[in-house]
């Protein structure tokens, strides 16, 4: 089925936990029947999706089920794959909130233990099911096991999202160590890592490019992010580089796999209550895919997986039309001075589904400029994709700013861009930036120069034109392209 943002029917996407195998991504995800739940039960189960261009997704269904209120786990969550001795070896996070469950002393999360000769059929063996000590670790943070198997030392790790039992609340969030002989009996050992930084630290991933070493993490106590630190050796120091995540609030519990050339990260982009862009993020929602790029100087940037790239390969016409401002235009080009004001051009109908990509170049002190999307007649209500060289920062902003009330409009929030939607960028005047923005339905995906991104949700404006716009300077948009997927 072709859907570029995975979401199953009457369901939503979670965690993400990728596998390589036989030229095929195998991306066994958390299945969120959200308010389906009455229809179809509690609890969490594995599903499996399959992919090898991540454009179309075969569904293979539910893989790992969840076990009933009465067990350990009722939710099978996030957790990892590892190929060893002949099987498939599926370690994962039991978590029972009955209350009457819990009442007896036994913590919310452990660590679970599952086999398969074929990755079709999983065999649970709840005899390797173990909890945090106790004593170093708090009981009921036990979760998101990433399973390794480390060369140097001759033994497989485990790393865990786990909080210390000492220290200020809100920094005792760790990664946990535990080592294992055989995949069945672990020895609890100090912190992977202990940076006092956060409440906690979900879905660790560890992986290797050349000389360093990549641990990748998410957060969601000063903001949600998936963050990535850097060493060239397993017992540290892990720097934190200058831009140190793979996207924003809208990407989140990414993990990592490669397929023996490249790397992709692999995360989801949150609903919103309501399916309205002043609702509050949700949990779960469609699968984004980035690929990892690995800079020379060891540093992690992100861009557009080149299958998805090339999937868009129908051009459609550059249709333009000065909205506000003395635009210049040649063939797909667009050139405007705006100095003090505001300027913006329509460039014509948007599809519901498209890629569009211009490279934009700025003078000094220009404020802003960017792409427009799904503009009303006269361009003043839309979502706007702004570059500002002023702050090194890409943003998400949309007008206007309220919320109809029964009564009158309420203003939701005279912010100067969407909270958390704000990606650090080095920007020069005088560069070409190239800017590309996927769309499909409430998706939205934003690379700027092959180095970030930027995923968001675009709900309340469902049609309109595309655009460009220039806020206090002057810019000029070249190489412009509007693509929908080849038929």
């Amino acid at each position: 089925m072709s859907n570029r943002f995975y979401k199953p029917d009457k369901a939503w996407v979670g965690d993400l936990i990728p596998f390589y195998k036989d030229g095929t991504f195998r991306l066994f995800y958390l299945h969120d029947w959200r308010e389906n739940k009455q229809m179809y039960g509690e609890g969490t189960s594995w599903f499996e999706l399959r992919s090898n261009d991540f454009v179309t997704y075969e569904e293979m269904g539910e893989k790992l089920k969840h076990g009933s209120n009465e067990e350990q786990d009722m939710n099978c969550y996030t957790g990892s794959i590892i190929e060893a001795n002949g099987e498939y070896h599926l370690f994962y996070t039991g978590k029972n909130l009955n209350p009457d469950f819990c009442e007896d002393g036994i913590p919310l999360e452990c660590v679970m233990h599952a086999v398969s000769k074929d990755m079709e059929t999983w065999t649970k063996l709840p005899e390797d099911t173990f909890y945090s000590d106790g004593i170093r670790y708090e009981r009921h943070d036990w979760r998101d096991p990433h399973v390794i198997w480390n060369e140097e030392a001759g033994e497989y790790w485990m790393l865990l999202a786990a909080r210390l039992k000492e220290g200020l609340a809100r920094r005792r969030g760790c990664i946990a160590l535990c080592s294992s002989n055989d995949l069945k009996s672990w020895e609890i050992r100090e912190p992977f890592w202990d940076p006092k930084l956060y409440v906690t630290h979900e879905c660790p991933d560890l992986f290797q490019i050349g000389e360093w070493w990549y641990l990748v993490y998410s957060t969601f106590s000063e903001r949600f992010v998936t963050h990535y630190r850097m060493s060239k050796s397993l017992s540290g120091p892990w720097t934190a580089p200058k831009h140190d995540a793979f996207d924003g609030r809208a990407f989140y519990a990414a993990k990592t796999w490669g397929d023996g050339e490249k790397r992709y990260a692999f995360g989801w982009v949150p609903s919103k209550e309501h399916e309205n862009d002043f609702g509050d993020w949700q949990w779960a929602g469609n699968l984004v895919v980035h690929e990892v790029v690995q800079q020379t100087d060891g540093t992690l940037t992100v861009c557009t997986p080149e299958a998805l790239d090339q999937h868009f390969g129908s051009r459609q016409p550059i249709l333009y039309q000065a909205r506000i401002g003395n635009w210049h235009t040649i063939d797909v080009s667009a050139f405007v001075e705006a100095d003090e004001t505001f300027a913006c051009i329509s460039a014509g109908a948007m599809p519901a589904t498209c890629k569009i990509k211009a490279n934009v170049t700025f003078t000094d002190q220009t404020r802003g400029c960017g792409v427009m999307l799904r503009a009303n007649s006269n361009m003043d209500e839309c979502y706007y994709i702004r570059i500002e060289p002023m702050h090194n920062r890409l943003v998400f902003d949309f007008w206007p700013r309220r919320i109809k009330g029964e009564a009158q409009w309420h203003i939701a929030g005279d912010k100067p861009y969407a909270v958390e939607l704000e990606i650090p960028m080095d920007l020069q005047a005088g560069i070409a930036y190239e800017i590309k923005v996927i769309v499909e339905n409430s998706v939205c995906v934003v690379y700027l120069n092959n180095q970030v991104a930027m995923t968001t949700r675009i709900y309340n404006m469902k049609e309109g034109d595309w655009g460009f716009f220039v806020q206090e300077g002057q810019a000029t948009f070249e190489q412009v392209e509007l693509s929908v997927p080849n038929s």
